[in-house]
């Protein structure tokens, strides 16, 4: 009894399944049918299929095939997805003229999306020539009809003046439309204004309130810009374990503010053991970004031998690089050169110079 229970099962199952794959094909052979009859919503499906291979083997030149059937026929999705394609090279030769022409179409029948692609295309120059006043253009387009990331490029925009007249009021707005809709950099950047007093009135509270929500998705800025509101206690009580907390974070991320302050904190023993090690392993990592503070502050070290061996020599290097960098690095060179050599100075400046050709690879101990 329980053997026949069990083939009855069976039975059902494979029938279920056979009913279902048969469903399945039966869908895609009347998608198919309305395709070649020339729907351009079912052309554009087909294309979606093949793109993805969902139902079908992954075939970029059919996919490419069928958006251009829906694309000829004026559907703005397939245009800007045969755009996307020529811009990649995906199932058709790679072609920016092409991509573009496809994009302008899609566009211009008000797909957001798209607006957005083409704002940042003449912003970044990719493709086109750079034109900042059509990148604000095609922003604009898109953030009007509530594209988050349109709204921050274009908060961008409004905020260093490229392509529109310097507006910080206009930043703000758009910058508070993007961070709404939980845009990190958005939020961060307006944690920035409200901390700087630009376009609205200062506030610290409102900055850190800001800078909190661009930290909940990670943002190494705001990370860094928290961790300093905790230090200087602006907005929030002075806390140096949580300002070393959100520096950590940031500069784990590569944030070269942040490892130059977590640097300090180490040297000067603000919230922190005082650890010379820790500070000029700190110093470094920001320095060969280019953090000009970070590399007086690593030549010091060396100049007093404070957590690495004291090297006049790689001193006045990062001495020199910071003073290239803008950083007033006088006293410092004033105490180097009352110490070394004109032949030790000579192979200092030639250090200093091989650290920035080499993009900060080749910089000595």
């Amino acid at each position: 009894m329980l053997k026949l229970l069990f083939i009855s099962a069976l039975l059902f199952f494979q029938i279920h399944v056979s009913a279902t794959a048969e469903k399945e094909i039966s869908k895609i052979e009347v998608i198919q049918q309305l395709a070649q009859d020339g729907d351009a919503e079912a052309q554009l499906e087909l294309g979606v299929m093949y793109h993805s291979g969902d139902g079908v083997l992954k075939d970029f030149k059919e996919a490419a095939k069928w958006y251009r059937l829906a694309a000829e026929q004026g559907d703005a999705k397939a245009q800007q997805l045969l755009g996307l394609m020529h811009h990649a090279g995906d199932g058709v030769p790679q072609s920016s003229e092409e991509a573009m022409k496809w994009y302008l179409l899609s566009a211009e029948q008000g797909f957001a999306e798209i607006q957005y692609v083409l704002g940042r295309m003449y912003s970044s120059g990719d493709g086109v020539l750079k034109d900042s006043k059509e990148a604000v253009k095609w922003f604009k387009l898109s953030a009007e009809q509530g594209d988050a990331s349109a709204q921050y490029d274009l908060g961008n925009m409004f905020d260093r003046g490229e392509g529109v007249l310097k507006d910080s009021k206009e930043a703000v707005k758009w910058f508070k439309l993007s961070a709404e809709q939980g845009d990190a950099s958005a939020q961060y950047n307006l944690g920035n204004m409200y901390a700087r007093g630009e376009g609205v009135l200062k506030d610290s509270k409102e900055a850190v309130k800001w800078f909190k929500l661009s930290v909940e998705q990670g943002n190494a800025f705001a990370q860094s810009n928290l961790g300093f509101m905790y230090a200087i206690g602006e907005g929030v009580l002075k806390d140096f374990k949580e300002a070393e907390k959100w520096y950590k974070l940031s500069a784990e991320q590569g944030n070269a503010f942040a490892q130059s302050n977590l640097g300090f904190m180490y040297y000067s023993g603000h919230g922190v053991l005082k650890d010379f090690k820790e500070a000029a392993k700190n110093y470094r990592l920001a320095a060969e970004q280019g953090n000009a503070v970070a590399q007086f502050n690593l030549g010091n070290m060396y100049a007093m031998g404070e957590g690495v061996l004291q090297d006049f020599i790689t001193s006045y290097s990062w001495a020199n690089i910071s003073r290239y960098n803008g950083y007033d690095a006088k006293p410092l060179f004033d105490f180097l050169e009352n110490e070394m050599s004109m032949n030790d100075i000579s192979k200092a400046q030639a250090l200093s110079k091989r650290c920035l050709e080499s993009n900060y690879k080749n910089c000595g101990s």
